[in-house]
């Protein structure tokens, strides 16, 4: 069977003032686990046979609890990346000020992978889904040999690779340096509207950056619109062949025409937890475009997904209520871990 790695990081989320009428925050898992939980549930509605294989460093604080929520996925086919360290896992505290903005406090120092340590494990996996959710998963030079450590494509959602980490734990927007070779990595970019934002600083339109940057080596650019939905630019040849390998990062091509589109919500947005959405949208994106789906179908479906992510609360029991939501819930009941001390 194919397999998908999911590089990312799990955390432990306190997220208060989002429930009207609650006075005490909400502990539960966040981060990766939501585009696990999203991967698992569009794997089971594609009918395709696609193995998640996540590639993970868990503090040993939480490895007890991180092991049963990975548990209730039936999509996962090894354990073997999954690696635990010394130090305290990632933990964020999420303060709503409305339903869309929030301010996040990390507190945690799980590290990332060096190129040495990752690339074994991605050449045993057909195509890479990486989630910059700490935004040091991955350091620059593991992530440029991911395209020819990988079989296949390499999809990334650059997410707090654009945030900065105060000495107090607030993240805020940064500039990202060397951004064209962060691009160069992958074959697939997703962003936010305010990511796209901060990674255009200084152009007079962020969609012209877009249609600079999309080519033969980045053949996408995806950007969610929260209730607007989503918005891309990619090479022509990006629809044909979605899964087809990549060339070499140095590799001379034709220009090629670029095409764009637009993706509405079908059903109206209205309230709702959008904690995660963007997770479920990319990890659902990817995995229909590997599924054979066309970019408008993937980001149709990925925006599906978002949808009824925000009728949920966290990530324990998200694919079950995923895959009952699309009349594919397989009866196994999920595991949902006891809030850590």
């Amino acid at each position: 069977m194919p397999r998908l790695g999911v590089v990312g990081t799990m955390v432990w989320d306190t997220i208060r003032a989002r429930d009207v009428g609650r006075e005490g925050p909400v502990e539960e898992w966040g981060g990766i686990a939501y585009a696990l939980a999203a991967a698992d549930a569009a794997v089971a509605e594609a009918g395709e046979g696609w193995t998640l294989f996540p590639i993970l460093k868990v503090g040993q604080d939480m490895r007890g609890a991180a092991d049963l929520f990975l548990g209730g996925l039936e999509r996962i086919d090894s354990l073997d990346g999954v690696w635990t360290v010394a130090e305290p896992n990632n933990r964020v505290e999420l303060i709503y000020v409305d339903d869309a903005r929030r301010s996040e406090k990390l507190r945690g120092g799980v590290p990332g992978w060096t190129r040495d340590e990752l690339l074994p494990l991605a050449r045993s996996c057909d195509a890479i889904y990486v989630n910059f959710i700490a935004g040091w998963e991955v350091e620059l030079a593991a992530a440029a040999a991911l395209r020819t450590a990988a079989g296949g494509p390499v999809y990334a959602d650059l997410h707090s690779l654009l945030l900065g980490v105060g000495a107090d734990g607030v993240r805020s927007p940064r500039p990202l340096e060397n951004w064209r070779a962060w691009l160069s990595c992958f074959d697939v970019v997703q962003l936010n509207e305010d990511e796209l934002d901060t990674l255009t600083a200084g152009w007079e339109d962020p969609w012209a950056l877009a249609a600079d940057v999309v080519g033969p080596v980045t053949r996408g650019l995806l950007v969610t619109l929260g209730e607007r939905g989503a918005a891309w630019v990619a090479t022509r040849s990006f629809w044909k062949a979605p899964t087809a390998s990549p060339p070499p990062p140095d590799a001379l091509a034709p220009a090629e025409a670029l095409v764009s589109g637009k993706v509405e919500p079908e059903v109206p947005v209205s309230g709702g937890d959008p904690t995660g959405c963007g997770d479920v949208w990319g990890a659902t994106c990817f995995v229909t475009m590997l599924s054979g789906g066309d970019l408008e179908s993937s980001v149709r479906a990925a925006t599906q997904a978002a949808q009824r992510n925000a009728r949920f609360r966290g990530a324990s029991g998200l694919a079950e209520f995923l895959r009952s939501e699309t009349g594919l819930l397989t009866g196994r009941a999920a595991s949902r871990p006891r809030s850590p001390a």
